[in-house]
């Protein structure tokens, strides 16, 4: 299992984890309007065009389409292969960063509840624990500027979780790992992407709540809005019916792995229903107080971001496309691939979830990523474009 689903060098590769699903998430029309009804004649060629996403290499897909109170769920091929089983709308994925907005969903709610404050250094939260901690702030840490580095590029870290990936690696030992290499930047000087932020975030939410960050995410999201399907693990099985993941070059099922090298950055499992259920929720304004939806949805000035295929907020990703702009996360994991994208108001939504991926190194030699191959890669894109622009 690879240590990390996405690391900083950043969110550039990042990009190219998600290209597979949501680069042309520019494609996911986000009008904010019902449009009118249509004929099963829709859902047959969206399934047509989901399962040349399986003809296209990938096991099995799942495909959530929400427009007002119209939803459709498509799978196709199959969420085991051996033994063979069909894909279900409700298996269970890892959905990799998607994490991200929920961690940042819990600490927009302790700010509005004056427990935190968006200006918090980290030294304020957790003393001692990194370095230049009086500098970085709770903003800089949602958004991805502040500079610290991410424990995914540790050459020594990443060959240590390959040598055992059911090793259980604690947050502090990760951002320990992370913060004995040099910051990419000073805080607020620019924008990297770093899963690192988020496993600060974690241990900040521990420590102004006195309860762990499960309990604190099950009692403000998942209790509350029923996600039944979606936990934050910490044992290396899914639990409940749930697809496996697999690298496909060469075919390998890698489910089992340790969720504790990703944490509160990544270590979530969620089905479609639950995703498109929590965005609903948050873009409609029934999690966090308005200004703080305002304040998530607010994206890094474009002078500091490294690319223009997205904006990043507090916790949200905000894509462009010629259907208008599309808000939510995406993610990726060793054999999984997810994104869930909304209107604005999440009126509208789609939710892409496949289990497999290639397994990429870029040029650097010690930091990997995961994404779709190609020709399935071009398959998502051709479902998405039918389900919101077609």
């Amino acid at each position: 299992m690879n240590p990390h689903k996405e690391t900083v060098m950043g969110r550039r590769g990042a990009i190219l984890v998600v290209v597979a699903l949501l680069a042309l998430a520019g494609v996911a029309a986000a009008a904010v309007t019902a449009a009118p009804h249509r004929s099963t004649g829709r859902e047959a060629e969206l399934q047509r065009d989901l399962d040349q996403v399986v003809a296209a290499g990938a096991p099995g897909a799942v495909l959530l389409v929400r427009d007002g109170d119209r939803t459709i769920r498509l799978t196709s091929g199959h969420g085991n292969l051996k033994p063979r089983t069909p894909m279900h709308a409700g298996d269970r994925f890892r959905v990799g960063s998607i994490t991200k907005t929920f961690v940042a969903t819990v600490v927009l709610q302790l700010v509005g509840e004056k427990k935190l404050r968006l200006g918090d250094s980290v030294e304020r939260w957790l003393p001692g624990v990194v370095p230049n901690g009086k500098r970085i702030t709770v903003r800089q840490l949602l958004n991805h500027t502040s500079g610290l580095f991410d424990a995914g590029g540790d050459r020594d870290f990443v060959a240590a979780a390959f040598r055992d990936p059911l090793r259980d690696w604690t947050p502090r030992r990760m951002v320990a790992i992370a913060t004995a290499h040099k910051p990419y930047f000073a805080p607020g000087a620019s924008w990297a992407y770093s899963n690192t932020n988020y496993f600060v975030l974690g241990l900040i939410v521990e420590a102004a709540t006195g309860h762990s960050l499960t309990s604190e995410l099950r009692h403000r999201i998942f209790a509350p809005l029923r996600l039944r399907a979606t936990s934050l693990p910490a044992a290396p099985r899914i639990a409940g019916g749930h697809a496996h993941g697999y690298f496909l070059h060469p075919l390998e099922d890698v489910t089992v792995g340790s969720p504790s090298v990703v944490w509160a950055s990544g270590a979530l499992v969620s089905n479609a229903d639950d995703l498109a259920r929590f965005f609903n929720a948050l873009l409609g304004g029934r999690l966090v107080r308005p200004d703080l939806l305002q304040a998530m949805e607010t994206m890094v000035p474009a002078s500091l971001a490294l690319t223009g295929e997205f904006a990043y907020g507090l916790g949200l990703e905000k894509v462009p496309g010629p259907c208008g702009a599309l808000w939510g996360h995406s993610g990726g994991s060793p054999g999984y691939v997810a994104s869930a994208f909304n209107s604005k108001d999440g009126s509208r939504q789609v939710v892409v979830l496949a289990n497999a991926t290639d397994s990429l190194s870029t040029d650097t030699g010690h930091f990997r990523f995961f994404a779709l191959p190609e020709r399935a890669a071009r398959a998502v894109e051709r479902v998405t474009q039918t389900a919101y622009c077609g």
